[in-house]
């Protein structure tokens, strides 16, 4: 059986490989120390799972309205009003089986064969994959340590061209951590502002780890003359520790949103009747919840960054939002190239010997559209991050 071009041309994706190759080793009864995951380790707060509760017993189990029930899209038009200052109605929101099936939505909405679509690397590693399965073209900006992961105006400029459909941003940055400040999104608004047909699409799922003393702002608040070409994609998953409840959302044009509620009627239908249950709670709900979560990852990522950079052959800086480390190893791998502890100078022989000598389980930057460097999530406790340091450092100094 010949299966399709369509398939052929994506591959899985790579931080799911290395978190279930994890699990399969400790499964074997192997020491790993799993820094793959993307998902916070705290319990989702007791609040919000006493409202899935509360749905199931009352019966909520039913099929509910494609896009989202009622009542949790007016908890989030009342979010973006409340802490992001933007309007929407009812009309311009869906709500979809998690963030990844909102961009899935709107790629497959809105591209064309051949459109292409502007995205920053290093990125999600999903971004590539959903533009060429909806026949679009990536199109690649990149961004290294050295410019703090972030493109330039001049470089988005270049990038255009009369086939660009759509422009990416992520911020904060799954996977550098990085964060766009209010000049910084202000030049990038001035160049698509002279490219009226291409539309923007700001991925804010990491809205609230902020580790810095940055306000978090899009390019939504900053430029919002863009309003009627944007579509600001957010979800639960990471502020309330909700990624097993598969719940993403959206809000931008009525025409947009109508097309991508289309697409998803064909797909999954609505998302858990109980998660949107849980996401209202989430979004209505006490929000100190988040906080002590943000404390423990700024404590995590101070120890973190400091401690890589005390790793022969290692750069990183620190993240600013999300709670990941994405580092600078191109160092490291020569050196264990040279002294021939890895068979190949690239950044899967490094991930494959840090696993089988070390333990640790991290991704590699290539996955996210740079090579040479590792994503290492600190969503764990500081007891495994302090072992996986040391575990590091000791195999990076052989």
């Amino acid at each position: 059986m010949e299966l399709s071009s369509r398939v052929q041309a994506i591959k899985p994706s790579p931080t799911l490989a290395v978190t279930a190759r994890a699990a399969r080793l400790k499964a074997e009864g192997k020491d790993i120390i799993g820094l793959g995951a993307g998902e916070p380790d705290f319990d989702t707060p007791q609040h919000i799972k006493n409202a899935a509760i509360e749905a199931l017993n009352k019966g909520l189990t039913k099929y509910t309205a494609v896009g989202g029930t009622l009542s949790l899209k007016k908890a989030i038009i009342e979010k973006f009003q409340r802490e992001n200052n933007l309007e929407f109605e009812t009309k311009q929101i869906l709500v979809s089986c998690g963030g990844k099936q909102s961009f899935f939505n709107l790629a497959l909405a809105t591209l064309n064969p051949g459109d292409e679509v502007i995205i920053p690397a290093p990125y999600w590693v999903s971004y590539p994959d959903i533009v060429m399965i909806a026949e679009g073209k990536p199109v690649f900006i990149t961004a290294g340590i050295e410019q703090n992961f972030k493109i330039t105006p001049e470089q988005l400029e270049k990038a255009i061209t009369p086939n660009t459909k759509m422009f990416v941003i992520n911020s904060p940055s799954n996977p550098t951590g990085a964060v766009y400040t209010q000049g910084e999104l202000h030049a990038l608004g001035i160049v698509l502002r002279k490219h009226p047909k291409i539309l923007i699409a700001t991925d804010d799922m990491y809205e609230h780890i902020l580790l810095s003393d940055n306000n978090f702002v899009n390019i939504l608040n900053i430029c919002p003359d863009l309003y009627s070409r944007t579509i600001v994609l957010n979800g639960v998953s990471k502020a309330y520790s909700m990624t097993g409840w598969r719940i993403g959302y959206c809000g931008g044009p009525a025409e947009i949103i109508t097309a991508m509620e289309n697409i998803q009627s064909q797909s999954t239908s609505n998302p858990s009747s109980i998660s949107q249950a849980a996401a209202e709670m989430a979004l209505n709900g006490d929000q100190s919840c988040i906080q002590p979560m943000v404390t423990a990852f700024i404590e995590r990522n101070n120890y973190v960054s400091e401690q890589l950079n005390l790793c022969k052959g290692v750069t990183c800086l620190k993240s600013q939002g999300a709670f990941y480390a994405f580092a600078d190893m191109r160092q490291a791998i020569d050196n264990l190239y040279e002294r021939e502890f890895i068979q190949h100078k690239n950044d899967l022989a490094l991930c494959e010997y840090l696993l089988e000598k070390a333990g640790i389980a991290v991704v590699p930057g290539s996955a996210f559209g740079c090579e040479g460097y590792v994503r290492l999530s600190f969503a764990t406790t500081l007891d495994n991050l302090d072992k996986a340091m040391s575990r590091l450092n000791q195999a990076l100094a052989h």
